[in-house]
């Protein structure tokens, strides 16, 4: 479904869900219970460790808000793909086969933004887009992977389009270019069928039947994408597939993306699923009230809590403090201080303290009271 469609009826819906408000700590995945830490700073002042010291690997360069100058000037989005893909085949190699990739994909470039600038989900979607697009090659090294084994899955149908015009080189084209509902209904045959089809969002159907009256005795107008844009899902040739790359879902488009993403994995279980910035903090952390939102709810517990975090990057700034929560599989949550002192050429400096590890995801709560007490100690 078209993401402007979906920017038509969200604040209805938003509306409805009062109570939620809470955006920066309830859009975070909540645990009661995280392990012991493998301490690298006490909140008593010890001395910090480093990353490279506990052998963990260290924060990429430039993602400081304060840092623009160098964030606009090296290839940050390439250096998060380089890690994603290093973490992805350690998940493979041990059989998982629910990953998420989680980071902010605005930084780098020329035109950098960071959590504190403007845009809108269409420049996010965008840059997900592009940045699925070229991580998808990264694995034609494996034969495995070859002959469109690696699907490309589009939220919808436009961006399935827009995709395959704009990425025309031979090397993206090899994978499957198709979307979250051409998938759930090709599977909604199979034999793991989980039942029921596609859960199409409330107004495509609307759409759907508008486009046809307007494209007449031509057929379809083309106003949620062009058909000829998917390609076929055919038994025994590119199906079933190796791995599945799933861009943005959910995020900023209908919750059904996230619901019918269970049915694909149901029916298709030994197909590694790869969700890509697919906020699902927000799925897992109740940002969505049961009471409005059923089908999604009853996926969290027994679907999305089960995913495992690849790599994953997010930034905090809350209580005057900033920092970092960061993973590569198969390695521990690292939780980093960011620390902004004045330049002596009038630009920031940004240090990063490794404030602590812990093989649990901790809270959004218990990660900014770690960064007040290393803040504190820092001092």
């Amino acid at each position: 479904m078209s993401r402007l469609i979906v920017a038509l009826v969200a604040p209805l819906v938003i509306l409805a869900s009062e109570g939620v408000t809470a955006f920066t700590s309830i859009a975070y995945t909540r645990c009661d219970s995280i392990s012991s830490y493998s301490s690298a700073l006490s909140v008593s002042g010890q001395q910090q460790q480093s990353s490279s010291a506990l052998n963990l690997s260290p924060l990429p360069k430039g993602i400081s808000p304060f840092e623009k100058s160098l964030s606009k000037n090296i290839d940050i989005q390439g250096d998060f793909r380089k890690r994603s893909k290093q973490a992805i085949d350690a998940a493979i190699a041990n059989n998982v086969k629910r990953v998420e990739i989680e980071f902010p994909p605005l930084l780098g470039g020329s035109q950098s933004k960071s959590q504190f600038d403007d845009f809108d989900n269409i420049q996010e979607l965008d840059k997900n887009k592009e940045w699925t697009m070229q991580l998808a090659p990264t694995f034609l090294g494996d034969k495995e992977y070859q002959k469109g084994k690696v699907w490309m899955i589009f939220p919808d149908l436009k961006e399935c389009e827009l995709a395959k015009t704009e990425w025309a080189g031979q090397r993206y084209q090899e994978a499957t270019f198709t979307t979250i509902q051409a998938v759930t209904n090709y599977l909604a045959t199979g034999e793991n069928a989980s039942g029921g089809g596609y859960d199409a969002p409330w107004g495509e159907n609307l759409m759907s039947g508008l486009s046809k009256i307007m494209g007449g005795k031509d057929g379809d107008a083309g106003l949620l994408g062009d058909q000829a844009s998917l390609d076929p899902l055919v038994e025994g040739e590119n199906s079933p597939a190796k791995l599945w790359l799933v861009i943005q879902p959910g995020n900023g488009g209908p919750v059904e993306d996230w619901v019918n993403c269970e049915k694909m994995a149901l029916s298709s279980p030994d197909t590694t699923m790869v969700v890509i910035n697919g906020a699902l903090d927000k799925v897992r952390g109740g940002f969505y009230p049961a009471v409005f939102f059923p089908k999604l709810a009853a996926t969290v517990d027994r679907f999305w809590k089960k995913f495992d975090p690849a790599f994953y990057l997010k930034p905090f700034s809350d209580k005057g403090v900033y920092g970092w929560l960061y993973r590569v599989y198969p390695e521990p949550w690292q939780v980093h201080l960011e620390v902004v002192k004045a330049g002596k050429d009038g630009n920031a400096e940004v240090d990063y303290v490794l404030v602590d590890t812990m093989d649990e995801k901790p809270s959004y709560d218990k990660v900014v009271s770690m960064l007040l007490s290393a803040s504190r100690a820092n001092k």
